[in-house]
């Protein structure tokens, strides 16, 4: 019975041995699973950091030529209100001839 008692331990010692092991690899490969997931993290955000700024480019140029459009359109209504102003002036003269007789 002694002898069986013995290798019951010996067969104890050898499972907590092969559990202690796995044990150390595991704890070995922790560091290692950490950082490729902190890579990931990193790749990520630095992917979605770059996609913003890609976007806020657009919409900064969007606005540029928003600007730029509404300077030039309102560049143009401003010479067409002057020579619709002179028209105006000659057509109120030319008619103004006309009703006195001078034309």
């Amino acid at each position: 019975m002694n002898e069986k008692h013995v290798e019951q331990v010996l067969e104890i010692e050898k499972q907590a041995q092969e559990i202690h092991d796995v044990a150390v690899r595991e704890a070995q490969q922790l560091p290692i699973l950490a950082e490729q997931d902190a890579q990931v993290i990193v790749q990520k955000a630095l992917s979605e950091a770059q996609e913003e700024a890609r976007k806020l480019v657009l919409v900064a140029q969007a606005e540029e030529e928003v600007s730029r459009i509404l300077t030039e359109a309102s560049e143009k209504n401003r010479q067409v209100e002057a020579l619709v102003m002179n028209n105006f002036d000659k057509a109120v003269t030319y008619i103004l001839n006309r009703v006195i007789g001078k034309e």
